[in-house]
């Protein structure tokens, strides 16, 4: 059965950790834009020179592209595919809503993870605290202040689809602040397993 699926959330929140085991349970392929644009950079294709021209000149890269990256990956085919980074906004759901049924795939379901702002905040810092401890290189975005700014942008762009999925009939939720492999059940539950 294929499954194709936006996880939703602040920063923080445990996408990343649930789509790595989504992927390793399911064999689904994880569609982070943020790799896509990577390799697309430095695969010297036409889509990855374009893409490397807007990176060098220190631009954004446009949706037309994001939109053009994630066709070329659906057109691989798959057992399904978990949307990681894409959409942030409401342009970008319409026109992942038009690749997918242009395409003949549907999504199956945006699943919110629901989190406590607080907690994240200290989840967080906890993770710095970690990373410190075992010597390991802290990310720079886990201090409270920079992830205070990335809940903000995220609140500001990215939480309105909540409403656009809701209003669709595709958002689920699940309780983001539970332990992973709880997570992870409510998740399947939600897949229908």
């Amino acid at each position: 059965m294929t499954i194709n699926i936006i996880l939703l959330g602040p920063p923080g929140a445990g996408k990343g950790t649930q789509a790595k085991k989504l992927v390793e349970d399911r064999g689904v392929v994880q569609l982070s834009t943020g790799d896509m644009l990577r390799a697309a950079r430095s695969s010297g294709t036409e889509m990855g020179n374009r893409v490397a021209a807007v990176m060098d000149r220190g631009e954004l890269v446009t949706d037309e592209i994001v939109i053009g990256l994630i066709r070329e990956k659906l057109e691989e085919g798959g057992k399904g595919f978990i949307f990681d980074g894409f959409p942030r906004t409401l342009a970008q759901a319409d026109a992942l809503g038009d690749l997918l049924t242009e395409m003949g795939m549907k999504l199956d379901a945006a699943i919110e993870l629901k989190v406590d702002d607080e907690a994240l905040v200290a989840r967080i810092v906890k993770r710095a605290e970690e990373s410190r401890a075992a010597g390991e290189p802290v990310r720079k975005d886990d201090t409270p202040e920079v992830f205070s700014d990335r809940l903000r942008e995220y609140y500001k762009k990215t939480a309105p689809l909540l409403g656009y999925y809701y209003a669709k009939g595709d958002l689920r939720q699940v309780d983001g602040m539970a332990p992973m492999d709880q997570v992870a059940a409510q998740i399947a539950d939600v897949l229908g397993d």
